[in-house]
């Protein structure tokens, strides 16, 4: 089943994030995520207001996912993102089918 990564991000320094901008995708498409938001127009509808840059990443499942976020080449996009952004990653498993 789909697994995701949900990345709540505040960026810092917008030039080096940019670097990290440009390493990250390398990580993901080899290990088959692709990106289903990245940072878009987005409205609060309930709630505190979202400050954040909020990406929405999926996964073939959770190993592919797992093995994206602690592979070497997405830990070289971290490392260009340490002092260019703060944030959150959480990895999420979907459903095996659909609730209707």
């Amino acid at each position: 089943m789909a697994a995701y990564v949900i990345a709540r991000i505040t960026v810092k320094d917008p030039e080096q994030y940019e670097v990290y901008k440009s390493l990250a995708p390398i990580a993901i498409k080899k290990y088959g995520g692709q990106y289903l938001t990245r940072g878009g127009a987005m409205e609060t509808v309930e709630g505190p207001e979202e400050t954040h840059r909020v990406v929405l990443l999926q996964f073939p499942d959770m190993e592919a996912a797992k093995a994206f976020y602690d592979s070497p080449e997405y830990g070289k996009a971290r490392d260009a993102r340490k002092d260019a952004a703060e944030g959150q990653f959480v990895l999420l498993e979907g459903l095996d089918k659909p609730l209707w």
